[in-house]
């Protein structure tokens, strides 16, 4: 059979586009039907299709409804197609009624694989597109007083009323009218064609963007509203966004060859398009259609993206806090339970206890097993929201250091608890994996191949759809895990340090920013000793951070190329000299004498005496007080900095050498992260993050929350946008990571979501201009 239906798809022009596994895989799914003389197969506007069929032999004869009479509109022979066009266009609904006019026989292909087809093949989406959907629509009414209806309709809808009146008069009489009941799916995101613009002329329709399989970014659409014109001129014709009709709707609908002439012909109309879309597509949805790539998903990694909802247990065990140790162990035991969560007397949860506590503390330390349980828990109780994801989940344990976590509803009720055991035991090669083998290797070879890895998890973290915050959040920790490790390697080999010392870190990795192109900018803060033992406790710092920013550059993390490390003697000193700098930059005479210190305002904890940092930071945010002028050199640098956008918006890109033709990403969002540090340093905000900056200064109402939105947005994109150019780099191009991006290489949607934020960003750099230099 299946031959049969091979032979005779192969010899038709629709099915000519498909390659052969795309044909093998129709083939696959299609039977024969049979339909006896007059038998009813479909009824127009109600009937939902099912299955597309390709007439064998006899023919079926098209209705059209005129009024509640079938006018006979035409028939469909052999080789014919039957079903497609409503697929396709029109939610599955069938355009006309259709009935055997003789006895039939036909390929039977179920809708989804025509859509599936269609989702992949454009061509042959096309091919359906110009030779089946003339007359399709209801062009029922009279010719002349349609058009003078329409011609009026168009005329006050945006971007029609850009075009001049002779041209809206002439693709008036192009339109079509089609019509859905109330919850017709039209469109679905990213697996729907659209071929025509829809005009909403009556009714009401509901487009959205699904994500975790819950609606988001959800909007309304009244008459008059556009829809399909973005997904057209942007997406390669699938549908951005769901599609949902919420009441009996109608929409004029207009070719779409018609459309895309127009925007080639009159820029405003196009523009009315890209710029609506530049305005919504700054978004973390958004951009997570454009980080898919053509690789399949990993299987192992979806698991990080799903719901903690999916995975957490539902029974979680409860003791008070005046039971005695012996008590809530035979109630752990009784529930084969390794923690239980503690609860004051008024049944608020307040700690929890574990099985590794009652080890530690009761056992090994002789603490009396008589004793309320209170007196050993561990409080106060972590806990994480039940929506948010299991990746999140992973990464807070990992950063804050600890292995249960209790699941809260909206309410703040504990409902749960996930442990890193049930997290490592579900996935072996994940994040974690990773993480827990580092904090296991033993020789800098084995932490280097561990490193080594990393491209190819932040490369699977992405194609499943990962943020970008997430994933340097990810990168970030492996960092962190790696100095720990790598510390402790050199501790060991040196010995006790002579005084309380940190190891600060800046920079990206000071911002928590770090991405898979960075190199070392870190520094040691050591207190200051007595006079007569500063000698011997220099010399010990320096052979110290000789000795980690060796190990970190034989892992992977290269020598920084300005000096800025803590090998460096300028860069090893007490915490007086530490303050002398920062005091010393703050009073800079000019702003070029601030152009290398940009970084050093980046700094975090690393290793050590955390007190250090600081008391830094209290004396630098103490040091500020009363010197704008500081503020001011800060800003002058910060605007050296342009987005690589000319005059007529076109892209600035290298015009010679290795990245001839391409910009440089990173430098492109450099003016997002001075922004976020000027403003900080000005509102005393502690957070390094740009991102933890940006959400700060919105709480505390220096930036608006429409501000933030965009700023975070548009730095989430970038970033991400880096991520892609630096695994590709890396994976596929056997190269090493950099941040050059060729805007010809990316699509249509990408260059314009670039240019919207490149526009953003001048924005913001002229509000910087103004509130700190004083030019508008």
């Amino acid at each position: 059979m299946e031959q049969g239906i091979r032979r005779f798809l192969s010899a038709l022009p629709h099915f000519s586009f498909l390659s052969d596994e795309e044909l093998e895989n129709v083939v696959f799914q299609s039977k024969f039907s049979h339909f006896s003389e007059g038998y009813s197969i479909s009824t127009q506007g109600k009937t939902q299709i099912k299955n597309v069929l390709v007439v064998i032999t006899g023919q079926l004869s098209l209705y059209r409804d005129d009024g509640g009479r079938e006018k006979l509109t035409g028939y469909i022979k052999k080789g014919e197609v039957f079903g497609g066009i409503s697929v396709m266009l029109n939610a599955g609904i069938s355009l006309r009624t259709v009935k055997a006019e003789t006895e039939v026989d036909a390929i039977s292909i179920p809708d989804t694989v025509i859509m599936e087809v269609c989702t992949k093949n454009k061509a042959f989406y096309e091919y359906f597109l110009a030779n089946f959907s003339h007359n399709i629509f209801d062009k029922s009414l009279d010719a002349i007083t349609r058009a003078g209806r329409d011609h009026l309709f168009l005329s006050e809808i945006d971007p029609f009323t850009f075009l001049p009146e002779e041209e809206v008069g002439r693709i008036s009489g192009s339109l079509s009218r089609v019509s859905y009941p109330k919850g017709t799916i039209l469109f679905v995101q990213g697996k729907t064609r659209v071929g025509y613009l829809y005009i909403l002329q009556k009714g009401a329709a509901e487009r959205y963007y699904e994500e975790n399989g819950k609606k988001t970014m959800v909007e309304i659409l009244a008459e008059g509203d556009i829809y399909g014109g973005i997904s057209m001129l942007l997406h390669d014709g699938l549908s951005v966004r769901t599609m949902e009709v919420i009441e009996d709707s109608t929409f004029c609908v207009l070719p779409g060859q018609l459309f895309y002439d127009l925007c080639q012909q009159n820029s405003a109309f196009s523009d009315f398009f890209s710029d609506t879309f530049g305005k919504r597509m700054l978004s973390r949805s958004y951009a997570a259609i454009i980080a898919k790539t053509l690789q399949p998903k990993d299987d192992s990694l979806q698991f990080f993206n799903q719901s903690l909802s999916q995975i957490f247990s539902r029974q979680p065990v409860f003791c008070d806090s005046d039971m005695t140790i012996q008590d809530t162990a035979s109630e752990m035991a009784r529930q084969k339970s390794s923690y239980a969560f503690i609860r004051s007397t008024n049944s608020k949860q307040v700690g929890i206890i574990t099985e590794k506590d009652l080890a530690g503390k009761v056992i090994a330390g002789g603490y009396p097993i008589n004793k309320s349980v209170g007196g050993i828990m561990s409080a106060p109780l972590r806990t994480i929201s039940e929506n948010a994801l299991v990746f999140e989940a992973m990464m807070t344990m990992l950063e804050e250091d600890f292995q249960h976590v209790g699941i809260v509803n909206a309410d703040g009720v504990v409902v749960g608890m996930l442990s890193n055991k049930e997290i490592l035991a579900s996935q072996g090669q994940s994040p974690l994996f990773l993480l827990h083998e580092i904090q296991k290797a033993v020789t800098i070879d084995k932490i280097a191949k561990k490193y080594q890895q990393l491209a190819g998890l932040v490369r699977s973290l992405i194609h499943n759809g990962a943020t970008a915050k997430n994933v340097t959040r990810f990168i970030t920790t492996v960092s962190d895990s790696i100095l720990n490790k790598l510390i402790s390697i050199t501790l060991d080999k040196l010995g006790a340090p002579p005084e309380p010392f940190v190891f600060m870190i800046m920079g990206s990795e000071g911002r928590r920013e770090q991405t898979l192109k960075t190199d070392q900018d870190n520094a040691i803060i050591y207190k200051d000793p007595k006079p007569a033992e500063s000698e011997a406790v220099k010399d010990y710092f320096l052979k110290f951070g000789e000795l980690v920013c060796t190990l970190l550059n034989q892992v992977g993390y290269d020598f920084c190329t300005g000096g800025v490390m803590a090998k460096n003697p300028k860069w090893c000193k007490p915490l007086s000299r530490w303050k002398t700098y920062f005091r010393e930059w703050i009073h800079a005479a000019e702003a070029e004498d601030l152009l290398q210190a940009n970084i050093f305002f980046d700094f975090r904890f690393g290793f050590g005496e955390e007190s250090l940092i600081e008391e830094l930071r209290a004396y630098l945010f103490l040091s500020l007080k009363g010197w704008p002028g500081f503020l001011r050199h800060m800003t002058e640098n910060a605007l050296h900095f342009k987005p690589p956008l000319g005059f007529f918006r076109n892209f600035v890109v290298e015009s010679k050498g290795r990245h001839r033709n391409a910009f440089d990403i990173k430098s492109a969002m450099t003016p997002i992260v001075d922004f976020a540090r000027v403003y900080a340093l000005k509102n005393n905000v502690e957070e390094t993050n740009t991102m933890d900056r940006l959400e700060q200064l919105r709480i505390k109402k220096a930036i608006s929350p429409k501000e933030y939105e965009e700023l975070e947005k548009a730095y989430s994109f970038l970033m991400q946008l880096r991520f892609v150019r630096q695994i590709t780099a890396v994976m596929n191009d056997k190269g090493m990571p950099d941040n050059y991006i060729n805007p010809k290489k990316l699509t249509h949607i990408e260059q314009t979501m670039l240019k919207e934020i490149f526009k953003r960003i001048e924005k913001f750099q002229a509000k910087m201009n103004f509130e700190f230099i004083g030019i508008a």
